[in-house]
């Protein structure tokens, strides 16, 4: 289990959660997924985006899989991992971030997921505390990190 940020490509007129509620209805449980299939344009986004978090970040590690294109940073604030998929891409971050832990990793999870949104044209959403990536208070996300870390921490180890 991760705390996840999730992106999708909302289309004019549209909102965040009318995309996401368009997306899951189309989810078949039955079916094979489809592997991805991006255009020129998404691998050249997905490479500016690599570069930019490696120069303005650190160092990251990406690999091709058949269904995203993937990015881990493990770094001084901790560890997230990066899926992209052209139309759609999810940040993940574990909860081993107890208390005041989280604070650095969210911070560097939304400086990322920032980069997404401005490099790759997705609107990212929070769902763990209701909250866009474009206006999104880190301290609160970061709060609900520490906190459901701190939880797991005491019960399920």
């Amino acid at each position: 289990m991760t705390y996840d940020i999730h992106f999708l490509r909302v289309q004019p007129g549209r909102t965040f959660d009318e995309t996401m509620q368009e997306v899951n209805s189309a989810y078949d449980p039955e079916a094979e997924p489809a592997p991805m299939n991006l255009t020129g344009d998404q691998r050249a986004v997905w490479d500016r985006l690599t570069q930019r978090i490696s120069r303005e970040v650190g160092p990251i590690t990406s690999e091709e899989y058949l269904y995203s294109l993937t990015l881990w940073r493990d770094g001084p604030a901790g560890y997230l991992q990066l899926d992209y998929a052209g139309d759609s891409a999810s940040v993940e971050i574990p909860y081993r971030y107890p208390g005041q832990a989280a604070l650095p990793i969210m911070a560097e999870a939304y400086r990322i997921a920032r980069m997404v949104e401005e490099e790759c044209g997705l609107e990212g959403y929070d769902a763990e505390v209701d909250q866009p990536i474009r206006t999104g208070d880190v301290d609160t996300a970061a709060a609900r990190l520490g906190g459901i870390s701190r939880w797991a921490h005491g019960h399920l180890t």
